[in-house]
């Protein structure tokens, strides 16, 4: 940071209200040397929508501003803020459902409908992390997850309602464009009261920072303060949310930019998060209005933001002191071993192919359930055939890179969807739909590989600074995650074709997979996992810690780096069939090592088979349960995977000192 911070901000504001004071200009000059009848006009346009836009974008980045500070005071996490705790996903989610079963409420109570999500979003949150003393990895975590899953039932409620619904998608992207004051006010009107509310808790926050013992020692209230604080927190988010839409990172950036300017003092910051929460947001959007074109602007302003807020998280990672609680960065406990892994792996081979007979046989239509024969089974293999070998397939692949993440940076909660790969090739995806016209399966693959192996690159070189601690490299991922998926975002914003084809990607559906595809997928994942056998040496000494692989004579980073780089071709050719979302990368390998295959060779085997199983259950699920719509199966997976993460984050219980 520049030795005097004041100076900085002062010329970032000055920046702001330059670009403000250009747009106002131009409206003044056409009405002083109006062409014919259009003074009135540019009259309205300033007074009904630049102006009321410049407003909202000054309170609403200072609500935001606010709101992170204080949920990173409460939870005593750098991290937490609107974006990462999933209060904006879940009011958004919230907006969807309303605006489809109950479009009554969207005009009469938006702002509840948000609220609702939003503490919906941070009750789940909270539930998930209580027993780990919301420890902060821990929320982090669960914030991503539930984020992610709320963010992809919108997607799937908007694909599934055409583009009767596309347009809450570009809302939620952060559209600040304005026809009135009444936002401005609305969020101005909250504003003041949570900062009256934040100056009369000045006290109590400032007993949250210590230790839980301490605070009770004080006589502060700990979970009355600690859900009141949450509670005014969430409403300044929700409110932002329910009049502009999304906006991320704002919220993440003022209070940590805040303690970088110099603000040390509760009250300090109190002060000057919400006044950098304004400039940010006052500046981006004058940003993004700059560089619209004569079609109108291509990036809404919450992407935007979200676009300068993943470098910045991965920037700040090094700089801040993350974790203050105990962390994850522990062995996972030893499980049993069993005596006999080969039968064990062959029970999880006569599961898997229960499941794929299900799937291909089995299924729910106008007659109600039917059991497929003969005739039939063969007429509807041609359609149910190719979509399950494709979940299979990408089954197998993800387990296995969530299998070789695990046990290459010894974090039990690696895994390909939460360390961001799955979005990367998103984005990599994105590039080649919209760079060539008519891409081949091939070509996509390519795009999609090269995107994730980016994101693993850049995790690698950053994590490499503190010694690939797990930590570290979890929330690098996440960080990155966060950051390719405010890129697809932008991208699915502009309503292109391109667009409808990632925001299909971005539901994992399988309904369009077609018997090329399926051999593709197919032989891509029998010759990448033929490799997995061949590396277990290598993932069987790495979980021993660095001084035991040196002394055996093991290059650590060369082997690290390979075998990262093949988790990311893995992951890649994985989510480009059935999107960046299935969590079957965490459980598959936890429940292969949990039923005793404890050795690298066959925890593969096991995992690979068990993801199989969840993936081909997911689909045929998708494809029955709300028959004859059919529903994402990224979105079942993630619904499978979620009862297991909490079983995960809770299972060692309490920790002293925290409740």
């Amino acid at each position: 940071m520049p030795t005097n911070p004041a100076l900085l901000w002062g010329g970032l504001a000055l920046a702001a209200a330059c670009l403000s004071a250009f747009q106002v200009t131009g409206h003044l000059v056409a009405g002083v040397s109006p062409r014919p009848g259009t003074a009135p006009l540019d009259g309205i346009i300033l007074y009904h929508s630049v102006l009321p836009r410049i407003a909202v974008a000054l309170v609403g980045g200072a609500a935001l501003g606010l709101s992170g500070l204080l949920l990173q005071r409460v939870l005593r996490n750098p991290l937490a803020e609107p974006s990462t705790l999933g209060v904006s996903a879940g009011a958004q989610l919230a907006m969807t459902v309303a605006l489809i079963h109950a479009p009554a409420l969207m005009d009469h109570a938006r702002e509840g409908v948000a609220l609702a999500g939003g503490l919906a979003a941070v009750g789940l949150i909270l539930a998930l992390t209580w027993r780990r003393g919301l420890e902060p990895v821990a929320v982090v975590l669960a914030g991503m997850m539930v984020a992610l899953t709320a963010t992809m039932a919108s997607a799937a409620l908007i694909l599934a309602n055409g583009e009767y619904l596309f347009s809450i998608f570009i809302w939620g992207g952060g559209a600040m464009a304005q026809q009135s004051w009444e936002p401005a006010l609305t969020i101005a009107v909250r504003l003041v009261a949570g900062i009256a509310a934040a100056v009369l808790l000045s006290r109590p926050l400032s007993i949250l920072g210590l230790d839980d013992a301490s605070a009770r020692s004080l006589g502060v209230a700990l979970n009355l303060t600690r859900f009141g604080v949450i509670g005014v927190a969430v409403w300044l988010a929700a409110s932002v949310t329910a009049e502009v839409g999304v906006i991320g990172f704002v919220g993440l950036a003022a209070p940590a930019l805040a303690h970088l300017s110099g603000a040390r003092t509760q009250a300090h910051k109190l002060v000057a998060a919400p006044l950098i929460g304004a400039v940010l947001l006052w500046l981006t959007d004058g940003l993004v209005q700059l560089m619209a074109g004569i079609d109108g602007e291509r990036v809404p302003t919450g992407a935007a933001t979200a676009l300068l807020g993943g470098p910045l998280l991965l920037w700040l990672l090094p700089r801040l002191r993350m974790f203050e609680w105990p962390s994850l960065d522990r062995r996972p406990s030893p499980s049993r071993r069993s005596r006999r892994p080969g039968r064990l792996v062959g029970a999880f081979a006569l599961i898997a192919a229960i499941a794929v007979a299900l799937a291909l046989t089995v299924g729910y239509g106008p007659e109600g359930w039917t059991l497929s024969t003969g005739k039939l089974f063969s007429r509807l293999l041609d359609w149910r055939g190719p979509r399950v070998a494709v979940a299979a397939a990408a089954g197998a692949m993800l387990a296995a890179a969530g299998m070789v993440l695990q046990r290459v940076t010894a974090n039990p909660l690696a895994s390909p969807e939460i360390l961001g790969v799955g979005t990367g090739a998103g984005v990599g995806l994105t590039a080649v739909l919209f760079l060539t016209a008519g891409s081949g399966i091939g070509l996509q693959v390519a795009g999609s590989a090269a995107g994730a192996v980016v994101v693993l690159g850049a995790m690698l070189a950053l994590s490499l600074r503190s010694g690939f601690g797990p930590e570290r490299l979890l929330l690098a991922g996440i960080a990155m995650g966060a950051l390719c998926s405010a890129v697809l975002t932008a991208v699915i914003a502009t309503g292109t074709p391109q667009a409808f084809a990632l925001l299909r990607w971005l539901s994992g559906s399988t309904n369009d997979a077609t018997p090329a595809d399926a051999w593709f997928c197919a032989v891509t994942a029998a010759v990448l996992l033929t490799a997995l056998p061949l590396a277990s040496r290598w993932l069987e000494i790495l979980p021993l810690g660095d001084v035991t692989a040196r002394s055996i004579g093991l290059p650590v980073r060369r082997c690290r780096i390979a075998l990262v780089l093949y988790a990311g071709v893995l992951t890649a050719a994985a989510a480009l069939f059935v999107g960046p979302l299935s969590f079957v990368g965490l459980i598959a390998p936890h429940l292969a090592r949990l039923a005793g295959l404890g050795r690298a060779r066959t925890q593969g085997a096991g995992a690979v088979l068990i993801g199989i199983g969840l993936m081909v259950v997911s689909d045929w699920l998708a494809r029955t349960v709300s028959f004859p719509y059919q529903l994402p199966l990224g979105l079942f997976a993630a619904l499978l995977a979620g009862p297991y993460l909490i079983w995960l984050l809770g299972r060692n219980g309490p920790r002293s000192g925290q409740p």
